[in-house]
């Protein structure tokens, strides 16, 4: 293949990707650093809430059912919020104010989170479920209008660095507090007093969102939002406004969310009551994921910069699928650590890859629609993954035994899941990445010249290239 010029044509009227404006003014600096900010506020609230919400179900004797539910419903309601969210944009005076309350709101949603279930223990699930539906139909609210704004702040080939270097700062952020998350829970279990622990974690979590807002009035010179000559609702949208390629997309993007939600929600499940790890393991166990990413996003950003998003898709999507199967070799404590370290490599793409494509695929002022529509189709596969992951534990036997070339018996049947999920993702990323295609102008190479490239090789590969300068001393 004949190699294209890494950089993107400027931003311009000929330029369909790119705002109305160079995005490179100086009066965009301000809102290019609120990103990075509202990131590591918003790392504090995943690492020490998020990440613990399945933890603190446990606490109330919560099923499979119910952390299958805990992970679908939420999620899926909240995505129906980035509908409303577009449709109703017009009634506030900027982007910036929809942003504002939506962070506000999610602030406030920890309170039910933490309080409800506390109140009426017996209901504790249900009113966690509640309480979780609740802050993330503000989280989804809000994201239709902050992508749109930060878009607008960016050039196209310049999205994967910026956005890696926020996930970085969150990945960072995120493993910080997990660490001290863990470290929390397992000094209040040893007293008795796990729920205190919980408190002090997700009232934490909704004062560190909340600081995003001081950082967003201090922001200056945002462009304004500009509707085009022909604006398009979202049934033109649908019909018209997307292309074959952002189609075969969004089947892509909602069947791997499907196959990997069918073990995604159960890993707390199999980590804390099968294996019996105490917190510290566990908060360690997420934080090795985290790690993995920190090291690599920056390389993975300047991979999906200079060969497109599409190529960072098929390395990560076939990736990805090893992942849960290595789960069935070993239940080792170091063993799970390594294998969750590159699971955050490998996530650390894919999730670059899925976000940014999005961007790539349509007109500036269709982007807020674009991330909705891509949002419900996750949440839908998202939904159906982990519905059936919950009847496939009551399904799958605990043991797997084949005359006497094989005799599987890990600790409970969750292993023989995650495999199969594995096999799921496996079959989604053969059958569709080769349906869709890069939409920008990007440095061509051959996939075996580009294994090279990616993150943790490409070092090796230039270290095994020295050649020695001299004798050392």
């Amino acid at each position: 293949m004949i190699d294209q010029p890494t950089s993107s044509p400027r931003p311009g009227r000929n330029d369909p990707n790119e705002g109305p404006t160079p995005a490179h003014s100086p009066q965009y600096e301000s809102g290019r650093r609120f990103g990075i900010r509202d990131g590591l506020f918003q790392a504090v609230t995943q690492g020490g809430g998020e990440q613990y919400l399945s933890a603190f179900a446990l606490l109330f004797h919560a099923t499979p059912f119910h952390l299958s539910i805990l992970s679908a419903i939420p999620q899926l309601l909240g995505t129906w919020a980035q509908f409303v969210s577009v449709k109703v944009s017009h009634w506030f005076p900027s982007r910036a104010s929809q942003v504002f309350w939506g962070i506000i709101g999610q602030s406030l949603s920890w309170i039910p989170i933490l309080i409800l279930p506390l109140l009426w223990p017996d209901l504790g699930p249900w009113l966690l479920i509640a309480g979780v539906a609740v802050y993330f139909t503000f989280t989804h609210f809000t994201s239709p209008a902050w992508n749109s704004l930060i878009t607008d702040l960016l050039q196209s080939n310049e999205r994967g660095m910026y956005f890696a270097r926020r996930s970085r700062v969150m990945a960072l952020t995120s493993f910080l507090t997990l660490c001290a998350g863990g470290a929390l829970l397992s000094f209040f279990e040893h007293r008795q007093l796990l729920w205190v622990g919980f408190a002090i974690l997700f009232l934490t979590a909704g004062l560190c969102r909340s600081a995003s807002t001081l950082s967003l009035m201090k922001v200056t010179g945002l462009p304004q939002h500009e509707l085009g000559d022909n604006p398009t609702g979202f049934v033109a949208f649908l019909r018209t406004g997307m292309s074959k390629n952002f189609r075969q997309f969004l089947l892509f993007s909602g069947l791997m969310h499907m196959a990997v939600l069918i073990a995604g929600p159960f890993f707390v499940i199999y980590v804390l009551q099968d294996l019996h790890l105490a917190y510290w393991e566990y908060g360690t166990w997420l934080a090795a994921g985290i790690i993995g990413q920190f090291v690599t996003l920056p390389a993975w950003g300047q991979f999906g910069d200079r060969f497109g998003n599409k190529a960072l898709l098929a390395f990560t999507g076939l990736l990805v699928a090893v992942l849960p199967m290595l789960y069935l070799i070993s239940a080792a404590w170091p063993f799970l650590i390594t294998v969750n370290f590159f699971g955050g490599v490998v996530w650390a793409g894919l999730g670059l890859g899925l976000n940014n494509y999005v961007f790539d695929s349509v007109q500036p002022t269709d982007r807020a629609k674009a991330v909705a529509v891509s949002s419900i189709v996750n949440a839908t596969g998202w939904a159906m993954g982990t519905l059936i992951g919950s009847w496939l534990i009551s399904a799958v036997p605990a043991t797997l035994q084949f005359g006497a070339f094989l005799d599987l018996q890990p600790v409970s049947n969750l292993p023989f899941i995650f495999f199969l999920s594995g096999v799921l993702r496996l079959i989604v990323s053969a059958a569709l990445l080769p349906t869709f295609h890069e939409p920008r102008k990007v440095e061509q190479r051959a996939h075996h010249r580009l294994l090279w490239e990616l993150p943790l090789l490409k070092p090796l590969r230039r270290l095994s290239l020295r050649r020695p300068t001299g004798i050392s001393r």
